[in-house]
């Protein structure tokens, strides 16, 4: 793993390992915003309240016995995956220069929160479903818990979980344990870790880390960010990235194949990849391969034609709502570096 921060823990695996449809647990990025709390599952409990008729307080072993079971197959992506391609174009002081792989896609088992609000309640005049977990970040003044929400439109969705297990294991204390929200479609920050409360109630979230941190500024804008300034991030803008060969690898000169993940968030998906060798003057559309789910990435392959000497390979894909990658990373250059969708880049060499 590149570790950006060891306290928090904020680490992303080596591209190549993200070729399977399903990441290795041991491989999947870890974005954290303090230390990992400690968390005993047998004294742990999950508290719903705010709009709804019958408040809960639910142990693990609680939503394992009230509600069905769920298996989830859906890709998390961090607002700042690929951050490193923003900060190329200016700096971006104080923010981890995240690559290509703060993104990865696991099995998640849980329970579904729709069936955890029905049994709360849900008042008629609620808009919103507000997560808080148990760890304390020290980036807001003063320190608060890390949270965020969604719509209630959202939350009552059959894909939203409250999960315990990724990939049939349970969770790792690094990645929730022993309760997280699994949000597909949604960036990363809105799957909240350690989650104990959900909260439901008639506005977005006033957390820190949603009206302050989360949220696409102007270029011109200041870095610190007022509540409410800019656009909240929710749904993950369409994306993809180079996976194999690595990044300024040498490779024999002629037809040569790369790999690549692409995703686009809400149940929107991936429906053309292209590839170019020649700064897009020509491109190759790329083999798509099978998707495991609406909330999963899919994976592509083409073969390029790689001269002697240096060259750079871009990459770009379509979602299911025709929506394009931008060319360039000047063109959605921020000051917090979140969403640069813009086409992917690989300089390799030809020998």
């Amino acid at each position: 793993m590149t570790v950006h921060q060891v306290e928090p823990y904020n680490a992303e695996p080596p591209r190549s390992v993200l070729v399977d449809a399903v990441t290795p647990v041991s491989a999947f990025y870890s974005r954290n915003h303090g230390p990992v709390p400690a968390a005993d599952e047998e004294s742990w409990r999950l508290r719903v309240d705010g709009l709804v008729t019958t408040p809960l307080s639910l142990s693990p072993a609680d939503l394992r016995e009230r509600f069905p079971e769920r298996t989830e197959t859906a890709t998390l992506q961090c607002a700042g995956n690929r951050r490193a391609g923003l900060v190329a174009v200016k700096d971006i002081p104080g923010e981890a220069p995240w690559g290509p792989t703060a993104t990865a896609t696991a099995a998640w088992t849980g329970v579904r929160l729709a069936d955890v609000l029905a049994a709360a309640g849900v008042s008629d005049t609620a808009t919103d479903v507000e997560f808080l977990g148990a760890d304390v970040s020290p980036q807001a003044d003063p320190p608060q818990e890390f949270g965020g929400s969604i719509p209630l439109r959202k939350a009552g969705m059959p894909e939203v979980l409250l999960a315990w297990a990724m990939n049939g294991e349970p969770l790792p204390p690094v990645h929730g344990a022993p309760l997280r929200v699994v949000v597909p479609g949604y960036i990363g920050a809105r799957s909240v870790k350690w989650v104990h409360r959900v909260r439901v109630t008639d506005a977005p979230s006033p957390n820190f880390f949603q009206a302050s941190t989360y949220r696409l500024l102007p270029p011109d804008a200041e870095v610190t960010a007022t509540p409410g300034e800019g656009v909240e991030l929710g749904l993950v803008a369409v994306n993809s990235d180079f996976l194999t060969p690595d990044d300024d690898a040498e490779v024999p000169a002629g037809p040569t194949g790369v790999t690549g993940y692409a995703f686009a968030g809400g149940d929107r998906t991936i429906v053309r990849v292209d590839v170019s060798a020649d700064g897009g003057s020509t491109w190759t559309q790329a083999e798509l391969g099978e998707q495991a789910s609406t909330w999963a990435w899919r994976h592509w392959d083409a073969t390029v034609d790689v001269p002697h000497g240096e060259v750079e390979l871009l990459a770009r894909a379509w979602d299911s709502s025709a929506a394009l990658q931008p060319e360039r990373p000047e063109q959605v250059w921020n000051p917090k570096g979140y969403v640069n969708n813009s086409w992917a880049r690989l300089r390799l060499r030809g020998v």
